[in-house]
């Protein structure tokens, strides 16, 4: 499961992104970084090929709320626009392309794949197309490998190295959107990385939908590990390395010796935990149990001390007793997690957990209330152990930055957006540190 858009730690569904109209030209995203980064490849496709009077929505399929939360959006954009050419891609337009061809408001659907493509998205190529253009993703082999100078608006730039996932975990519909697991060699990464440095980035972030299976489809089957110790090797200049959301049992040898070692790699894992229970978890098909999730966050704060841990969670996956639950609550304590990205389970049609026993709808909405009132308490506790500190943090818009931890600031500073500043936290008010600007990086 990938994760949100420039958060990992919403108390709510993440809804969606917006750029501004440029020509006439609109992109909507929904979801997690890595299709922030393909919408961006896809503003350069449609800018090329003089794509102009068009909204292009690029969804998710992770929760049926997102996808209730795209529609509803299709619906407005319709309204506000009238006369614009609406194409709808992403998870959720590859996996059920026909609930979005039916909806009068929509005039393209076009899948995961075709969304990469630059002949998709010629104003002539638009004009003529089929209505609904989905290829079977489980037969594409490519990974895209489109330069993108970062994204608009944005501090920080993304860089995708893999895609697609080989596991089904029974309640994950992902796969289905993205296709088998696919890397993208080391490379083409670096040279991506060193680009965006030199357009001026100081973070950049790897992402893609099983991060650590990076590799395995590569001659000789490198490492994860291996690829960011080759970015912080190749690319001196770049001041910060962020991993995306990983499955927390497939961190390597290697990988986890750089995080040890690399101080420009960020001090900051988002885990894919899902729940607490071990019943829970395997009934999920999930390959970790909870000691190994409680037994990984020991053992690397013991060789990066002041490293902070988000993680994903599941209320009310089907079968889940009250007791079971209980376990969940807990694992945020015994991992000392800072930030929980918490999903309410709703049911995906096709998948295994769909078939099960499922939970009261009430008591999956009280878990879920509760799960992230726990939440919110850790993010407290991880924010009062800051205060005081001097921190090296990134500008993302004005009175908002980013330390390296991911713990979110408030500080009043003339840098703009993308600079480092270093900073001393003087306090927070629940959600972000407040700190004051001591001098640029």
């Amino acid at each position: 499961m990938s994760e949100p858009v420039e958060n990992l730690a919403p108390a709510q569904p993440e809804g969606p992104a917006r750029d501004g109209a440029d020509d006439g030209l609109q992109i909507v995203t929904f979801g997690c970084r890595l299709n922030a980064w393909e919408s961006e490849v896809m503003r350069d496709h449609a800018r090329a090929g003089g794509l102009t009077d068009a909204v292009i929505v690029n969804t998710c399929a992770v929760t049926s709320e997102a996808v209730r939360q795209a529609r509803q959006t299709i619906r407005r954009l319709r309204r506000d626009r009238p006369e614009a050419q609406i194409i709808v891609t992403g998870c959720a337009a590859q996996i059920d392309p026909g609930q979005f061809a039916k909806m009068a408001q929509v005039d393209r659907v076009i899948g995961n794949a075709e969304k990469l493509r630059a002949e998709t998205f010629r104003a002539t190529a638009v004009s003529g197309a089929d209505r609904v253009t989905v290829e079977d993703i489980m037969a594409v082999r490519e990974v895209a490998d489109h330069l993108v100078d970062g994204l608009e608006g944005k501090a920080r730039a993304y860089v995708q190295v893999q895609t697609g996932c080989d596991h089904r975990c029974t309640f994950c519909v992902i796969p289905y959107g993205r296709g088998n697991a696919r890397s993208a060699p080391a490379g083409d990464v670096v040279g991506q990385v060193r680009r965006l440095v030199e357009t001026g980035h100081s973070e950049v972030v790897l992402t893609g939908v099983d991060m650590t299976s990076w590799g395995t489809d590569l001659p000789g089957a490198p490492k994860l590990g291996r690829l960011v110790r080759a970015i912080l090797r190749q690319v001196p200049d770049l001041k910060r390395l962020r991993l995306s959301s990983i499955d927390a049992i497939e961190i390597d040898d290697d990988l986890f010796r750089a995080i040890a070692e690399e101080e420009r790699l960020c001090p900051y894992l988002h885990l894919s935990l899902q729940a607490g229970d071990d019943m829970i978890l395997k009934r999920m098909k999930r390959r970790h149990l909870r000691a190994d999730a409680i037994a990984l966050t020991g053992r690397l704060r013991a060789v990066r001390p002041g490293i902070a841990f988000g993680a994903d969670l599941i209320a009310g996956f089907p079968t889940e007793t009250e007791a079971m639950f209980e376990n969940s609550l807990r694992l945020v304590d015994e991992c000392d997690l800072a930030f929980c990205h918490v999903f309410p389970y709703s049911p995906r049609p096709g998948t295994p957990a769909a078939r099960m026993p499922q939970v009261d709808g009430a008591a999956i909405k009280d878990r879920a209330r509760r799960l992230r009132e726990k939440g919110e308490r850790a993010l407290a506790r991880h924010l009062d152990s800051r205060v005081g500190a001097e921190l090296e943090l990134l500008i993302e818009k004005p009175g908002s930055a980013r330390a390296a931890d991911f713990t979110p600031a408030r500080i009043d500073t003339p840098a703009r957006p993308g600079a480092l500043v270093r900073a001393r936290v003087t306090g927070h008010d629940g959600d972000r540190l407040i700190a004051e600007a001591l001098e640029a990086v």
